[in-house]
């Protein structure tokens, strides 16, 4: 995208082309940041859910005055040649013409999908909500491609936009427990369908284990920000910023944790969690893991919305304590928040790691870990240190032929 904004940029000061661009993104905000950082001055529509059904990035499209698509993938060399410097001429609109147009009427997309039953218009539903109507009406858009999928469990886009929105509703206040776990057994089931969509893939990958990952996907985001500042601007605040397996390095070998961290509650001490004044919340991707081969297993940790649980952080940090499963490693025993400015705060947190699942594994493999963390039930409530305990399951592929 920075090499076509560099050849174009010209192009469009002159008024002899207008480019909009179509971010395959569950964010949109990184994107805005992106645009931000390399000073792109053109339209970026937000696409979520692929509903442009894609399987590949980047695609180049040249369409004309009369909106007929003239190239697909030219070059940045050709396109002048092949497209800007050529006249096409306008065959006029049919007056049989179907309308391009989408309805943008829920109302009217609910009472069709409940006549028909139809998967696709089911699907439909679900893509209005979802597209120009979300975050208000997730809860909506996650019903409707249920529903299509019940109607058709091989409609594999209504997989990977469930997943999508799921993830969505994971990192609001709104969040259910299982909701990213869910999401990521809706992706793996689109892509069981559909192999070769890169863009589903991809969003696995985003979560997934650095042995399977093509790149760093938001390892920019740090250059972006200095680089935005450095120009005297304020950059695009990202609400959920990209940690852990979002920023991670691919990795041809598996690195085991160094023995040298300690146990920071060997004997067990600690108070138990006993009230759930933080629930813990437990993904691991792939959900299925195939012996001898990596897992990343995410663990969201949640205050309690009803007991009003926040943060303490003007003592040690939120930390996590992982175990060697028998025959297999952890990328880290060890794993602490960094530290927040707040004295006091409430969002959820993330810590994930690696594991290399023993190559002898059958059915599933169960991790000892616990967390470590200061809370208070409410403003003027009791703040204490508690442990929490947790055995994370891994279940294992089966290899027998």
């Amino acid at each position: 995208m920075p090499g076509w904004h560099e050849r174009t940029s010209e192009w469009v000061k002159q008024g002899r082309l207008t480019v909009v661009g179509v971010i395959q993104e569950q964010h949109p905000e990184r994107c805005r940041l992106f645009a931000q950082w390399k000073q792109f001055g053109w339209p970026i529509l937000y696409d979520p859910i692929n509903v442009l059904n894609t399987t590949a990035v980047p695609i180049t499209v040249a369409i004309d005055e009369a909106g007929i698509v003239r190239a697909v993938g030219p070059s940045k060399d050709d396109f002048a040649a092949i497209f800007l410097d050529r006249t096409f001429p306008n065959p006029g609109i049919r007056a049989d013409a179907p309308s391009l147009t989408p309805s943008l009427d829920s109302i009217s997309l609910a009472k069709r999908a409940d006549k028909t039953g139809n998967a696709t218009d089911w699907r439909s539903l679900g893509d209005n909500l979802a597209l120009w109507q979300s975050p208000a009406r997730i809860n909506e858009a996650i019903a409707a491609y249920e529903t299509a999928i019940k109607v058709a469990d091989d409609d594999f886009p209504s997989h990977f936009r469930l997943g999508v929105c799921l993830r969505m509703r994971h990192e609001t206040k709104d969040r259910h427990l299982g909701d990213f776990a869910r999401a990521v057994t809706s992706w793996e089931k689109a892509l069981a369908g559909n192999p070769n969509q890169y863009i589903w893939r991809r969003r696995l990958q985003q979560f997934g284990p650095r042995l399977n990952k093509p790149y760093p996907f938001y390892d920019w985001v740090i250059a972006a920000e200095a680089g935005i500042r450095s120009r005297g601007e304020i950059p695009i605040e990202l609400p959920v910023r990209p940690s852990g397996a979002e920023l991670a390095e691919p990795s041809k070998k598996f690195i085991g944790a160094s023995r040298r961290a300690t146990s920071p509650d060997p004997r067990g001490l600690i108070s138990r969690d006993l009230n759930a004044l933080v629930r813990a919340s437990v993904t691991v991707v792939p959900t299925m893991v195939t012996p001898g081969e990596t897992a990343r297993v995410h663990i969201t940790f949640i205050p309690n919305r009803e007991r009003q649980t926040h943060w303490n952080n003007e003592s040690d940090p939120l930390q996590l304590w992982v175990e060697d499963p028998a025959n297999g490693q952890v990328a880290e025993h060890l794993l602490q928040m960094a530290d927040v400015a707040a004295p006091v705060s409430k969002e959820i947190r993330r810590l994930d790691f690696e594991v290399l699942v023993p190559a002898d594994a059958r059915d599933t493999i169960t991790l000892q870990a616990y967390a470590l963390y200061y809370v208070c039930e409410d403003e003027n409530g009791q703040c204490k240190y508690l442990r929490q305990d947790l055995g994370i399951r891994l279940p294992v592929r089966s290899t027998a032929k």
